[in-house]
C-alpha cells in the first residue's frame, strides 16, 4: 500500500484526535496519507484517486458513508470503532496503533459484500441509489399506517399495512432489521431480506429473497411516507410513487485481518456487549 485515506466522524471529538494519531503513524511509515470528514463526501471523492485503503474512524454509520464515497472506485475499507456497536469495523480504538502495521501489510483478505439498488419513480422522474445496509420505506411524521403494494418478480405478494418495510442485505441484517425482529444472515450471503415493521392485519413474516429477485413497491396512501437509504439518504414519498429494489451491480469491499471464520464469535460478543450496556443505562 502506498496511499491511505482516513475518514472520521466530524461530530465526535475523539474520532478527530484518533484520526490525527493514525495520520502521524502512517506518515512515519513513509506512506502518503490524507484525512477528511466523512460528511464531506465531495472533498473525500476528490482525494480518492490512487488510494489503496480507506480507514474509517467512528462507528458503522461512518463505514456506511465511506461505502457510498468509495462506491465506484472499489477501494477497500477498514474501520476503527469509536461507535457503540461496530459490526462492520475491524479494530477497536485501543488496539488501532498496535495492529495498524498488520492492517497495512499484505497478510489481510478482501471481504466483499453485496449491496441493494433502489430505483425510485416519483412525479415523472427517476432516481437510483445503492445501499450497503438497507432500504426502508416508512411512514412520515404522521403516526398513521401506510399501505405498500408489494410484488416479487412481477407476481403480487401482499398489500402491507404497516409502519414500514425494510429491505436489508446480509450486512444490514444486524441493523434495523434485527431491531424489527428479522433474522441475522451470514454476511457473505447474496440473498436479501424483506421485513415489515409493526404490520396490522397483513403479512407479518420476514422473507428471505434470492439474489436474482426484484421487488416492486407501490405506495397506496394518503399520508406522507419516507424512503431511507442506509439511514443517510432520506426522501419524501407520496401515494403512487414506486420503487424497484434489486441486487446492486456494486459491492463494498472490506480489508480484514481477523480470521475469515470469526463472524460467529464476533456476533455473540457484540450482542452480549450491547445487552450489558442496555442493562447499565
Amino acid at each position: 500500500m502506498k496511499k491511505i485515506g482516513i475518514l472520521y466522524h466530524p461530530k465526535v471529538k475523539a474520532t478527530g484526535i484518533k484520526a490525527e494519531e493514525l495520520e502521524e503513524f502512517i506518515k512515519n511509515k513513509g506512506l502518503s496519507v490524507w484525512t477528511c470528514s466523512s460528511w464531506d463526501a465531495k472533498r473525500a471523492e476528490d482525494l480518492l484517486e490512487g488510494s489503496d485503503l480507506l480507514i474509517t474512524v467512528g462507528g458503522d454509520g461512518t463505514v456506511l458513508r465511506a461505502a457510498r464515497i468509495a462506491l465506484s472506485r472499489k477501494i477497500p475499507i477498514s474501520g476503527i470503532n469509536l461507535g457503540k456497536l461496530g459490526f462492520m469495523t475491524e479494530l477497536d480504538a485501543g488496539e488501532a496503533l498496535e495492529k495498524l502495521p498488520v492492517l497495512l501489510g499484505e497478510k489481510g483478505w478482501l471481504d466483499e459484500r453485496s449491496m441493494l439498488q433502489v430505483e425510485l419513480k416519483t412525479g415523472g422522474s427517476q432516481q437510483v441509489y445503492h445501499a450497503l445496509n438497507d432500504v426502508v420505506v416508512a411512514r412520515g411524521e404522521i403516526a398513521r399506517l401506510i399501505r405498500i403494494q408489494a410484488s416479487v418478480d412481477g407476481q403480487r405478494l401482499a398489500t402491507y399495512k404497516t409502519d414500514g418495510l425494510i429491505l436489508a442485505t446480509a450486512t444490514g441484517s444486524t441493523g434495523y432489521n434485527l431491531a424489527a425482529g428479522g433474522p441475522i444472515m451470514y454476511p457473505l450471503s447474496k440473498d436479501f431480506l424483506m421485513v415489515p415493521v409493526s404490520p396490522h392485519l397483513s403479512l407479518d413474516k420476514s422473507l428471505i429473497l434470492p439474489e436474482q429477485a426484484q421487488v416492486e413497491l407501490r405506495l397506496d396512501t394518503y399520508h406522507p411516507a419516507t424512503l431511507s437509504v442506509d439511514g443517510h439518504i432520506n426522501l419524501p414519498l407520496s401515494g403512487g410513487d414506486t420503487l424497484l429494489v434489486k441486487h446492486s451491480p456494486h459491492t463494498t469491499r472490506f480489508w480484514r485481518i481477523r480470521p475469515r471464520d470469526s463472524f460467529y464469535n464476533i456476533l455473540e460478543e457484540k450482542l452480549r456487549g450491547k445487552w450489558i450496556e442496555s442493562r447499565k443505562s
